[in-house]
């Protein structure tokens, strides 16, 4: 869009997002923004129509973790406004950079109880970085550089513009600014001299280090100087659920993930560690279950470019406020050259002693951990996954091998059921060099199914993976361990049995649980099949894999598997349950 000394606040929303870099904008239309959607038709970037808000802004942050720069959302007021708060919260929590862009009633009429009036600020605002209101259309142009600025540097997160109709339609003069500065917001910090120096005699002088690697590892960049200090100084390292990725888990340093599901290796490693270097982490509750007895033989090291979070959960031996790749980076000609074969091999021996594996439970009936394998067999590293929430994300955590940061996008803090499908899709428009993979649960499907046409519109070639269980899973999971078998709302097969005390064995062989989502799927334009044969398993996932379009697969999987091993929340590592 060219750029015009005086043009409407609709269109000067557009020309800024086109001068902030914007390569795509998800999104719903609606009454409080159809004088934006009047000029998204001549915008540079493409629009992504969603069919549901809710799913619009998981889009936008599918695309921002596959890709790193800020996603992009446009809904309108009110109920617009309201269906992205579990988005924004999605991101929010683990740190996701987002700019939604909301409509608002005209402001003469904010505070009348308008049509589709909301108050955005207030609803927003617990849930994102920051958010605006805006006032007059000259505002725009320097309001949206503000977001994308603070979207962006610190801790990344989600921003929202809440832009009144009147302001839309007002004419205005100003310009995108040439650079940002804002008064009260000096996020960049960096790791002084002495903690420089510290840090490197803590690491010189353990014998049992490990580093925990998490997100914040991944929004740095800082994967190869994370590998550069592990390889130097033959340090073990575990990551979080959002650091999968950080480090390539075919390394032999790598322990794998951490936490409530995590190895036996890596949860022993921090137990008996005399140093843990936390980069990039939040110390969530489920990773260190009981915090008085959480890495108790250890001095901690926390790097975060997030103040905040320094001491938060865990008390640190040495904090350091930074962007973890400048503090790896600065710290590196310190770190003395190191071997520690004992230490190493008796970490990472847990690893062969308690490695994930499954048994079939009963003969014919295909185990939700093996079509995770052969999902990983058939993608062969070439694959950006996005899960939804429940057992089959742990599953996928624990039976994919992550090699590569930003291959593997999933809730991790707020743990929103209904992310994967639309995740799935952002990634696709992001990365379209990387084949799309959504590995769902039947009760995540439900809640974002809608947006599978938004993929056979596009013609992305996203192969969506429904690993069927009939059960939410992990709900029923925990009513059977600690809820003595109550399975109150968590069994989706007809008539409600449960899944591991009646299994509904002609539902298992043929699939027929209910809705349909071979039908459901081809009902919205896209190829589908089923599979419950464990035989067969194999030719169609390679199928789906293989497919240069809209893809579902529909996986019946036994419904009384759980995930092992399982750390229950608010205990220790000696509770670790195995199961079989």
């Amino acid at each position: 869009m060219a750029k015009k000394e005086t043009r409407s606040g609709a269109e000067a929303v557009v020309e800024s997002l086109e001068a902030a870099g914007v390569e795509a904008v998800f999104g719903y239309p609606g009454g409080a923004v159809l004088d934006i959607f009047d000029f998204l038709t001549g915008a540079k970037f493409p629009f992504v129509l969603g069919r549901h808000e809710q799913g619009c802004i998981h889009m936008a942050d599918g695309y921002a973790r596959a890709t790193g720069k800020p996603g992009t959302c446009i809904v309108t007021s009110g109920p617009g406004a309201t269906n992205i708060v579990t988005g924004l919260a999605t991101a929010n929590i683990d740190g996701i950079p987002l700019v939604a862009i909301t409509g608002q009633v005209s402001l003469p009429l904010i505070g009348t109880d308008a049509f589709q009036e909301a108050d955005t600020t207030g609803l927003t605002r617990s849930v994102s970085k920051h958010n605006f209101l805006v006032h007059s259309a000259d505002e725009i142009p320097e309001t949206i550089a503000e977001a994308y600025y603070i979207a962006t540097h610190g801790k990344p997160g989600p921003v929202v513009i809440d832009i009144p109709k009147n302001c839309q339609q007002a004419m205005t003069s100003a310009q995108y600014p040439e650079r940002v500065s804002l008064r009260a917001y000096h996020p960049e910090s960096w790791a002084t001299a002495p903690e420089i120096a510290r840090l490197a005699k803590l690491v010189n002088e353990a014998e049992r280090p490990v580093i925990y690697a998490g997100g914040g590892v991944i929004a740095s960049e800082a994967a190869k100087e994370v590998a550069a200090l592990a390889h130097r100084a033959d340090i073990p390292v575990a990551t979080t659920l959002m650091g999968l990725g950080a480090f390539d888990e075919n390394d032999p340093l790598s322990l794998r993930m951490a936490g409530m599901h995590g190895t036996p290796a890596a949860n022993m490693a921090i137990n008996e560690a005399d140093l843990v270097i936390a980069l990039g982490v939040r110390f969530s509750d489920r990773v260190t279950g009981r915090l008085s007895k959480y890495a108790p033989a250890a001095k901690i090291v926390h790097i975060d470019c997030d103040r905040a979070s320094i001491g938060k959960n865990v008390r640190a031996a040495l904090g350091i406020t930074a962007d973890v790749k400048d503090a790896l980076t600065a710290v590196a000609s310190r770190i003395k050259a190191a071997k520690r074969p004992e230490w190493t091999a008796r970490v990472r021996g847990r690893l062969e002693e308690k490695p994930a594996s499954w048994k079939r439970s009963r003969p014919g009936v295909i185990m939700p951990q093996e079509a995770i394998e052969a999902i990983g067999r058939a993608a062969k590293g070439r694959a950006i996954v996005a899960t939804d929430v429940g057992q089959h994300q742990m599953w996928a955590a624990q039976f994919l091998r992550h090699a590569k940061p930003r291959r593997f996008l999933t809730s991790g803090g707020m743990g929103t059921m209904g992310f994967g499908i639309p995740a799935a899709i952002g990634a696709a428009v992001a990365r379209p060099d990387l084949k799309p993979v959504a590995i769902v649960g039947d009760g995540g499907a439900q809640m974002t199914f809608e947006e599978v046409v938004v993929a056979v519109e596009r013609s992305l070639p996203v192969a969506f993976f429904v690993i069927n269980n009939g059960c939410l899973g992990m709900v029923r999971q925990w009513q059977e361990l600690f809820y003595r078998k109550n399975y109150s709302g968590s069994i989706l097969t007809p008539g409600g049995r449960a899944a591991n005390e009646k299994i509904d064995a002609e539902c298992v062989k043929n699939g027929r649980y209910l809705p349909d989502f071979v039908q459901l799927a081809k009902a919205h334009g896209a190829a589908a099949w089923r599979v419950t044969d464990p035989a067969k398993l194999d030719a169609a996932v390679a199928r789906a894999i293989r497919s240069k379009k809209t893809t579902l697969v529909e996986i019946v999987v036994d419904p009384g598997a759980n995930v092992y091993p399982m750390i229950p929340a608010g205990r220790t590592v000696a509770d670790t349950v195995y199961g079989n």
